[in-house]
């Protein structure tokens, strides 16, 4: 009589909406649908509004500073400050200090335009629903979760 072998368990199939990743993923999404107006009227899209955010916050950045700020590579964000140089938005020069630093600054067009870069971040307080309070928590949450992925990733690497 030969033992009668059972079927290997199906592998457990995880719904998308338990997935952490996938719902911090997909909320950027929504992020981006709500910005887009807000955004279009500034004429910027979503990661150059994110560089004019930086900029804002501390002009005269070198440009890798930024690229760490914002988690972009060179690559990528060279491209982008050569559309907002276009636009007249931010300007870009060599450090007197170190040839080797760009500094990029904003330009009285870029600065003037911060007091509407403040109405489109309101626009997403008002689709969250959430008070000001709350908003700052998840953000926290979130940074908080953020940095501990990132220090796993790097003992991965």
């Amino acid at each position: 009589m030969t033992a009668r072998r059972m079927p290997a368990p199906k592998p457990e199939v995880v719904d998308l909406d338990r997935m952490l990743c996938f719902s911090i993923y997909s909320t950027g999404f929504a992020f981006n649908r709500v910005y887009r107006k807000p955004l279009q009227k500034l004429g910027l899209t979503y990661p150059q509004f994110l560089v004019m955010m930086a900029l804002w916050s501390q002009d005269g950045a070198a440009v890798g500073q930024l690229g760490e700020r914002l988690s972009l590579e060179t690559s990528t964000l060279t491209p982008l400050l050569k559309r907002l140089e276009a636009m007249e938005l931010i300007a870009r020069r060599r450090s007197d200090a170190d040839e080797r630093r760009v500094l990029v600054t904003l330009t009285a067009k870029g600065s003037a335009m911060q007091a509407q870069g403040a109405e489109v971040l309101r626009c997403i307080v008002e689709a969250a629903g959430m008070s000001e309070m709350e908003i700052d928590r998840l953000n926290g949450e979130i940074r908080a979760l953020r940095a501990k992925l990132e220090a796993t990733a790097s003992k991965l690497a």
